[in-house]
C-alpha cells in the first residue's frame, strides 16, 4: 500500500509552545499545531519565532497537526 502524500498549505507562526511545537495560523483562517520536521532545530540549529512564515505539511487523516520545512 502506498503512503498519502501531505497536503501542504504556507502560514504564519503565531505561538510558541515549547519543545519543538507551534501554534500556525494558515491562510485559510484555520490554526493547526506543528512541530519542526525531523532533525532540523537540533542538527541544522534552525530557529523559528513568531510571525514567520512556514509552509505546513498535513497528513489527510489529521487536519489539526503537521509538520513545518
Amino acid at each position: 500500500m502506498a503512503k498519502e502524500q501531505g497536503i501542504e498549505i504556507e502560514g504564519v507562526v503565531t505561538e510558541e509552545r515549547g519543545s519543538g511545537f507551534f501554534t500556525v495560523a494558515l491562510a485559510n483562517g484555520h490554526q493547526v499545531l506543528a512541530r519542526l520536521r525531523g532533525k532540523m532545530e537540533k542538527k541544522d540549529k534552525i530557529k523559528v519565532n513568531t510571525d514567520d512564515k512556514v509552509i505546513v505539511e498535513l497528513s489527510p487523516y489529521d487536519l489539526d497537526r503537521g509538520r513545518t520545512s
